[in-house]
């Protein structure tokens, strides 16, 4: 009996040993699939992001700020946000954010406006492997969006939006800050699709840039009521919370949270 148990038991080692390998090859397999997804998926988005600040650039003097301790923000260890905080002369204040996680890759962008009465833009930009979302928003931080000239700025921007309309929309759950929000792409696509995406980012700078120069600069009264309705928007969005503020509120805290919003993601400290 002894004799026979021993070929059985080295049977089942070979098998295991075999099922193994078989795992390990497929380990490998999908992790080399992810490792050169994201290596394409962070080529396409570094050029839609050159083209919308090449576009940016060619409509107004841009100076980089000094991003400070923000410029890198390292979340669970292997989550590392690159974070560049720019000065956009006679508008306000620009923050862009990337990040690679393997399977997903994004870049957001945020233009807030102090010195002219524009709406806030907030875009981003997903890539998992071969699935695209590309979200542009528009908030109504103004005192009176019923006014002839803000109309007129977001009549534009509707615009703008139509000439989206072929690309997918996405759903997205309600939010406390839905009433703030005019105008609102959420459009998903696929690989084939990166020329329209990149289109569409730098479409909305463009758009967005234009209506900002057929606008006066805001009187001293009217730009210290702007960056209080501003500095509003940045304190309910930390207290109240969104999918991208409560990951940064669970990592950081929420007062090192308030200061990053402050000091770079939407500028209000420089404008006070």
């Amino acid at each position: 009996m002894g004799n026979t148990a021993t070929p059985k038991k080295k049977k089942v080692g070979k098998v295991l040993l075999m099922i193994l390998l078989v795992i390990a090859v497929l380990i490998g397999a999908l992790a080399g699939f992810i490792a050169y997804n994201a290596s394409e998926n962070m080529k396409v988005m570094n050029r839609t992001l050159d083209y919308g600040m090449h576009t940016l650039n060619n409509a107004a003097n841009v100076n980089e700020l000094d991003a400070g301790e923000y410029s890198e923000i390292k979340m669970y260890g292997v989550m590392k946000f690159d974070v560049r905080q720019y000065e956009v002369e006679e508008l306000g204040n620009l923050s862009v954010m990337k990040v690679n996680m393997g399977f997903m890759q994004m870049v957001s962008y945020i233009i807030t406006p102090y010195e002219k009465d524009m709406p806030m833009l907030s875009m981003d930009f997903m890539y998992i492997l071969g699935n695209r979302k590309a979200y542009a928003e528009f908030y109504d931080l103004t005192a009176d969006k019923d006014a002839p000239e803000y109309a007129a700025v977001m009549d534009s921007i509707r615009e703008f939006e139509s000439r989206y309309s072929d690309l997918e929309d996405i759903a997205t759950e309600p939010a406390w800050y839905d009433d703030l929000l005019t105008v609102v792409l959420h459009k998903a696509g696929k690989k084939q699709d990166d020329d329209k995406i990149r289109e569409m980012f730098a479409d909305a700078i463009r758009t967005y840039m234009e209506e900002a120069s057929g606008l006066e600069l805001l009187d001293d009264e009217a730009a210290a009521e702007k960056l209080d309705i501003t500095q509003e928007y940045c304190d309910d969005l930390v207290e109240k919370g969104g999918v991208s503020t409560d990951v940064f509120k669970k990592q950081l805290g929420e007062e090192k949270t308030k200061d990053f919003f402050n000091k770079v993601l939407f500028g209000t400290e420089l404008y006070k």
